[in-house]
């Protein structure tokens, strides 16, 4: 089958010879992939931390059809449209036995030391397969696993209705969790980029307040719209200046989220860190998307937002791609030669 597989740091090869995965345990699936999404996560192996196991099939974000079930699935059929937790966790640590999965000692994901989904054909457990309903096209659905993982998140947070939240970085995980402020009842939105044009998405995905950095100063615009600061603050930029620059917009008690994941050293200046301090902030990080009972309550509720059009990623997808372009769009992606807020490979 056509697959990309990464051998090692900046080395993604189109493989067009790529053995098709056999069912070897009779509760896997084997799922035909119609839509898959690159995520920051996929960029970052792609150009620092290499590979898990070299040659490995990259990619953990799709949705697909059934194609084959083994013998001890009963609740998926050949034809079914589906999406899937690309997630594994090991379900004996001390953290798994806790209830807390996405605190995994052994977390790994498909992509990594399983095979993954920038491919024609993906295996996983029936346990990590979510049935679509129809409402939900395949695009949307490749789209699940970044949505679970900002709520995932959300639910981290004391957000209350009425809430004011500010979403520094408005890629496609701060879209995202624009989306979800405003589910979970958010009042006022600030979306903080220096891109106009992912500011424009954002305004249309349901941002109230749009500020550019580079043209205006983040904390008076936030000041001077409540006074104090807002609830609750969202990195999702994954920089090290916006991993510094966030503390100083929650109002004093409010919260600080973390999404985003900084390769590379984060420096506080003293009036950032003081900002901790004097005014009691609540830092929170989040990784992954996990909950017991595995895969958690995330998956569902994505799902359920996605069905009645809540959560709409479609302005947020920027390039359909075949995956002979993955070699390509990978490259451009890290060195910045294109313009993208989410790329989908159609295998």
């Amino acid at each position: 089958m056509k697959a990309l597989n990464l051998y090692d740091i900046e080395d993604l090869r189109y493989v067009e010879n790529t053995p098709l995965p056999q069912l070897t345990g009779n509760e896997d699936v084997l799922i035909q992939v119609k839509s898959a999404g690159i995520c920051g996560s996929d960029l970052s192996r792609y150009k620092k931390l290499g590979p898990y196991v070299s040659g490995t099939t990259f990619g953990h974000e799709f949705s697909g059809i059934v194609a084959a079930v083994g013998s001890a699935v009963t609740q998926f059929k050949e034809g079914d449209r589906v999406s899937a937790c690309p997630t594994f966790s090991c379900g004996n640590c001390n953290y798994c036995r806790q209830g807390a999965p996405t605190r995994c000692e052994e977390l790994t994901v498909i992509g990594a030391k399983h095979s993954g989904s920038y491919a024609e054909y993906v295996i996983l457990p029936a346990s990590h397969v979510l049935q679509l309903p129809d409402e939900i096209d395949f695009d949307t659905a490749a789209m699940l696993e970044p949505s679970s993982v900002v709520v995932h998140g959300f639910y981290r947070t004391s957000i209350q209705p009425g809430a004011t939240v500010a979403v520094m970085g408005v890629g496609s995980i701060g879209l995202l969790s624009i989306q979800w402020a405003k589910i979970f009842g958010a009042a006022i939105v600030f979306a903080i980029d220096i891109d106009e044009n992912k500011l424009k998405i954002a305004k249309q995905l349901g941002a109230d307040i749009l500020i550019n950095p580079l043209k205006e100063d983040t904390e008076k615009v936030i000041k001077k719209h409540t006074s104090l600061g807002v609830d609750l603050a969202i990195e999702s930029a994954g920089s090290p200046i916006t991993s510094e620059q966030v503390l100083a917009l929650p109002k004093k008690g409010g919260e600080v989220l973390y999404l985003g994941i900084p390769y590379g050293d984060i420096t506080l200046q003293r009036y950032y860190f003081e900002k901790i301090v004097r005014n009691e902030l609540r830092i929170l990080g989040s990784w992954n998307a996990l909950s017991a009972p595995f895969p958690g309550k995330e998956w569902e509720t994505g799902l359920h937002f996605m069905k009645t059009g809540q959560l709409d990623v479609k302005p947020m997808i920027s390039h359909h791609l075949s995956l002979e372009k993955g070699p390509e769009i990978f490259h451009q992606l890290t060195h910045k030669e294109i313009d993208a807020v989410k790329v989908l490979f159609h295998p």
